[in-house]
């Protein structure tokens, strides 16, 4: 541990749309905020090929170009943007303490949660391969549905989610082929009957994904396994979507912050608060409906005006 102690206004975990914008509205309001980037600098957005749904940028924007104009906005106004990751916290006391890379010890007035999640992926090498690449894998039919208009997608998963996404993709699609591991779906009845209505989608039950297939540039088809029959086959596609789940990033808060029992932050409804004073939340990190960057740019922005309201409370 540092012999060392920082002391520090505004403290915000995480970088992304909702961390740089709590830190645009932070820094703007003398709350000298400091942002310490976290494991993925900019967030899942940096892994984005094409953003075409972010207001202002009628002929789209990369990912990359959006979380560099970001962060060079945050800096402008004075917030002390820093590599490094928040590896424990202790919210017990007054004071709010959080350290980074087990180092550095920081007591915080306050502090703006902006740790996002994490999307699950099957751990395929072809699969981690193309979304490298850019060139057809997607965690998000929302954002990146578009992209394949009149064209075959693959899609995996078995819940709401993967039922929801599915059906939006059906509306963009020519086919939409959905892939259910089991022998069952985990969603909900309303969710799978309406999927198993709409025409265009396919369901194969009980299959698994072999490899996503493509020319080392951009998917062309996925490989299934009947696991009925132990048949493998392969599927035309130019697009696949995996829709297992997303796991926030809050385990180092789980002792202190109220949870759901998949790991989102409870906030106070209509505000950015959490259960500690003091403590705020922005973003992936509590939002499972959503999901958007534009949705975690405006809780960025609630997240620094309540801390903003709290440290005024305590003068």
């Amino acid at each position: 541990m540092s012999d060392t102690i920082e002391k520090i206004k505004c403290l915000i975990i995480g970088s992304g749309p909702a961390g740089y914008t709590a830190a645009i509205y932070a820094a703007r309001a003398n709350m000298n905020p400091v942002l310490y980037q976290g494991m993925q600098p900019g967030g899942q957005l940096t892994t984005t090929n094409e953003v075409e749904n972010w207001p202002g940028n009628p002929e789209g924007i990369t990912g990359p170009e959006m979380m560099i104009g970001l962060q060079a906005q945050a800096e402008r106004f004075g917030t002390d943007v820093r590599d490094g990751w928040a590896t424990k916290v202790d919210f017990s006391g007054g004071v709010h303490k959080v350290w980074i890379n087990d180092q550095i010890e920081l007591h915080c007035e306050t502090v703006i949660i902006s740790t996002g999640a994490s999307a699950k992926y099957l751990g395929l090498a072809s699969e981690q391969h193309y979304l490298q690449m850019g060139g057809g894998v997607s965690a998000c039919a929302v954002c990146d549905g578009f992209f394949y208009r009149n064209q075959e997608v693959v899609i995996v998963g078995a819940g709401d989610s993967a039922c929801e996404e599915a059906h939006y993709l059906s509306k963009l699609c020519k086919k939409v082929t959905m892939l259910v591991r089991s022998e069952k779906f985990r969603a909900s009845k309303i969710m799978e009957e309406r999927v198993r209505k709409t025409e265009n989608i396919s369901i194969l039950m009980n299959h698994d994904t072999v490899e996503v297939l493509g020319d080392n540039q951009v998917v062309t088809g996925v490989r299934a396994l009947n696991k009925t029959t132990a048949e493998t086959f392969d599927i035309e596609a130019t697009g696949f979507f995996v829709a297992i789940g997303h796991k926030p990033n809050t385990d180092i808060f789980t002792d202190f912050l109220n949870l759901d029992e998949t790991g989102y932050i409870i906030g106070i409804p209509g505000t950015s608060k959490t259960n500690v004073e003091g403590v705020f939340v922005a973003g992936d990190a509590a939002d499972h409906v959503y999901r958007q960057a534009i949705t975690a740019a405006g809780t960025g922005c609630m997240a620094a005006l309540d801390a903003e309201r709290y440290l005024a409370a305590q003068e």
